[in-house]
């Protein structure tokens, strides 16, 4: 399926870093809560993340993520997800994330 370039200009992704992460046992799969800030214009936004696999909490924590920003909440068992942090599956279905190589960017920058 293709899309437009106004199609994909809809979806808003924003760099963010990770300030937060705790565990998540009520997910019905593994996962952890996760609180991003993307700077002052977005804020700070909570996600669940399948991303147990490959990430320690300490591993996340200062972590940049790049995040779809616009999608409506989810409620996640009793948590209220707001964000969702991007990533790609590896061989065995694990998520590794997608990521930046220069933090010199602000907070909140969006995806060209």
């Amino acid at each position: 399926m293709t899309i437009s370039f106004d199609d994909f200009m809809k979806v808003d992704l924003r760099l963010g870093k990770v300030i937060d992460v705790q565990d998540f046992p009520k997910a019905r799969n593994p996962a952890y809560k996760v609180w991003v800030d993307f700077g002052d214009e977005v804020g700070i936004k909570k996600s669940s993340a399948q991303i147990t696999h490959h990430y320690t909490k300490q591993d996340l924590l200062g972590r940049y993520v790049i995040c779809v920003t616009n999608f409506a909440p989810r409620q996640i068992a009793d948590f209220m997800s707001e964000v969702l942090i991007t990533g790609f599956y590896d061989a065995d279905g694990h998520v590794v994330l997608a990521n930046v190589e220069d933090k010199a960017l602000p907070l909140g920058t969006r995806l060209a």
